[in-house]
């Protein structure tokens, strides 16, 4: 039997696989999207898929692996050395950009576990630069991988591998190439290091003793989390929230949840969310999960390993055909990451009500994705991506902080050094939106101004959320600022799709969060 010292220890080791992973993604991808911004994730399962250990990277990515995998992993005949490819959202993946690459590990000729990450690539074959369009069909968003070999027992698909190259690039030799094949390779070397790893500790261990520990890990993780429900009162606690629109004519989109809290366990039902959307913002099941994992995971003590035993304890149910459960073909570009931001307010306004101390005002409520770019200009294409932090949403204990990527993504920005070096851009202002957070008794932390000069013509491509709807507040607090949207001197929709000319400027001011407690400081 495992105490809680070995159980530690034991959890640790397996996350340093993951961390070592990262670090070998990062150093060697080439675009600023994944070795700036850190947009990839990484991840270790069990013989069956379920998941094991997660290196602290993004909530939406790990999630959703770790509510699908398991699936994924019956599909395919595995052998040793095999590496397959997916980005399928409706099989376990989020949206198209989203690539991730899963490897088997096996020793003696049994398998005994997989390693995988997530990344996100800035080009996968979309016509909109960037590759998050604003999109009214899955087609139209790049690339459908459906879950195949890559590698098969250490031997490269080529055939398939030039077709994607030539899928993602065209036939132009342009800077996009480099980039998109290295950072594909640095996945290939992340998970050969993470099977090297993981390969070590387990012939240390040895077989039997690594399963063993896998089986206390995922009981002591189950044990924290019955004990972190069983605190919560028992009852049905509902809330309901907004998203502006789906950027191809629907507004007001609701998200509603009811989460039942009953002896150490807890399920949400989201009946009486809105139905599929026409535009973008649809997301599959394997979001919601990360997006439900996510929230009770903050509410564990720090010291729980992030193991398929610590999310046991949750269940959700979502119509199909919602928002929320879409089918293909639907657009799911924006669900990942505007529908995934709602949803965590939806959960954490419903908590609110049972655990009003521990639960924060809304923040800023949107990833402020930008995308961008030129194609299929004569030896000069390219493209990129990134989001933008906001204000955090105050909580019982302290402000929020100002300028911050919180809850689904976990990202950094792109340093302006990086935007400056790589693309046709100047950043011309950078800094907090100073009054954007809610006001209260605490504070909500303030959003962010980013100014983009274009110094040539750029298509652009924007997915924001909370311009019209505002973070709320909690207790009594003010709600926050919502965000603009601005080119040159005119205020532009939340979504919207345009062509800048050289010498234009893009400024966007992203929302607050909303502040906690009635009253002032």
């Amino acid at each position: 039997m495992m105490n809680g010292v070995l159980i530690s220890l034991f959890s640790s080791r397996i996350v340093a696989v993951c961390d070592e992973m990262g670090a070998v993604l990062q150093r060697a991808a080439f675009s600023p999207n994944i070795k700036d911004r850190l947009d990839f994730s990484c991840a270790v399962f069990d013989n069956n898929g379920q998941l094991v250990a997660q290196a602290a990277h993004i909530p939406v990515h790990l999630g959703s692996m770790a509510y699908a995998m398991a699936d994924i992993v019956e599909s395919i005949n595995w052998q040793p050395r095999d590496m397959l490819i997916l980005n399928d959202p409706f099989l376990g993946g989020t949206h198209l950009p989203d690539v991730t690459l899963v490897m088997p590990v096996f020793q003696n000729q049994r398998r005994i576990a997989f390693v995988a990450n997530r990344a996100h690539h800035a080009n996968i074959g979309s016509d909109s630069p960037g590759s998050m369009p604003l999109s009214t069909h899955i087609d139209e968003e790049g690339l459908f991988i459906n879950p195949r070999l890559l590698i098969k027992q250490g031997v490269m698909d080529e055939v398939f591998l030039q077709q994607l190259h030539t899928a993602l690039l065209g036939q132009e030799a342009t800077q996009n190439e480099a980039g998109a094949q290295g950072d594909l390779a640095a996945q290939i070397s992340a998970n050969l290091a993470g099977h090297a790893r993981l390969l070590h500790l387990v012939t240390e261990l040895g077989e039997s003793a690594y399963q063993q520990s896998i089986e206390y890990l995922n009981q002591y993780g189950e044990a924290i989390a019955s004990r972190m429900l069983a605190a919560i009162p028992n009852g049905v606690y509902r809330f309901s929230d907004i998203l502006d629109d789906d950027g191809a004519g629907t507004k007001n989109i609701a998200i509603v949840a009811a989460v039942t809290i009953s002896d150490a366990h807890a399920h949400v039902d989201f009946k009486g969310t809105a139905k599929q959307s026409p535009g973008n913002i649809n997301c599959p099941k394997s979001v919601v999960a990360a997006a439900i994992y996510y929230v009770f995971r903050c509410l564990m003590p720090e010291y729980t390993p992030n193991c398929a035993g610590s999310f046991r304890p949750l269940s959700f149910n979502v119509p199909e055909g919602s928002l929320l459960n879409a089918t293909k073909p639907a657009a799911v570009a924006a669900g990942n990451v505007e529908t995934s931001t709602r949803l965590v307010d939806v959960l954490c306004g419903a908590l609110a009500q049972a655990i009003p101390q521990r639960i924060p005002a809304a923040s800023y409520g949107t990833m402020n994705n930008i995308a961008m770019g030129r194609h299929r200009q004569t030896g000069h294409s390219w493209d990129y991506y990134e989001t933008i932090g906001g204000g955090m949403g105050a909580g019982v204990r302290s402000d929020g902080l100002d300028g911050v990527q919180a809850h689904m993504t976990n990202t950094l920005n792109t340093p302006i050094e990086s935007v400056e070096m790589h693309f046709p851009l100047r950043i011309e202002a950078y800094r907090i939106r100073e009054g954007s957070g809610g006001q209260g008794a605490r504070s909500g932390g303030c959003g962010l101004i980013r100014t983009f000069r274009f110094l040539e013509a750029t298509e652009v491509t924007l997915l924001t959320e909370r311009r019209v709807s505002a973070p709320w507040g909690l207790n009594g607090g003010a709600a926050a600022s919502p965000g603009k949207n601005i080119l040159d001197e005119r205020i532009l929709p939340a979504k919207t799709s345009f062509t800048a000319q050289a010498g234009q400027c893009l400024t966007i001011e992203t929302p607050g969060g909303g502040g906690w407690g009635s009253g002032e400081k």
